[in-house]
């Protein structure tokens, strides 16, 4: 005990959303000492959102489907409904939880709304001119300096 984790999602979550998810999961795997994870709720909002996608271009066509995610919502597991941006990362709450004897985590403090998702950091000098913006740049990994995309779609 006394060791903190940040993630955006834990177990210990109190919502119905959750519930259901975890009562899900046990099912599926036969065992209800199965844990869930962070990446696990990534997951499930990632593919909900990708049905929406699918939904609203009308075709399962992969380049359709990419242009149709920004601005797609879904349910996220804490309670709230995380959003696809043009950047392509989602927003989502930040928790911080204090493990347990029992391996959960009690959370100890949360971000008051849900954050987005940024690609690169404005503090690193590799990436600090660098934006991504599949909207309107389509691009990535665009570098602001030289106004010009870097990598596989450059």
């Amino acid at each position: 005990m006394g060791h903190l984790a940040a993630w955006n999602y834990f177990e210990s979550i109190k919502t119905p959303e959750n519930a259901a998810f975890i009562e899900a999961w046990h099912k599926f795997t036969g065992n209800p000492k199965r844990v869930t994870n962070d990446p696990m709720e990534a997951h499930y909002i990632g593919s909900n959102m990708w049905v929406k996608a699918v939904e609203k271009a009308g075709t399962t066509d992969a380049d359709k489907v990419i242009d149709a995610l920004p601005g797609t919502e879904a349910p996220n597991l804490t309670g709230g409904m995380s959003k696809m941006l043009p950047n392509h990362h989602i927003t989502k709450p930040v928790y911080i939880g204090e493990i347990q004897e029992d391996g959960q985590f009690d959370v100890v403090w949360k971000t008051p709304d849900l954050v987005p998702g940024e690609p690169w950091s404005p503090y690193l000098a590799e990436s600090k001119d660098l934006v991504s913006d599949w909207v309107t740049l389509k691009c990535g990994n665009y570098d602001k300096v030289k106004q010009v995309c870097l990598g596989a779609n450059g």
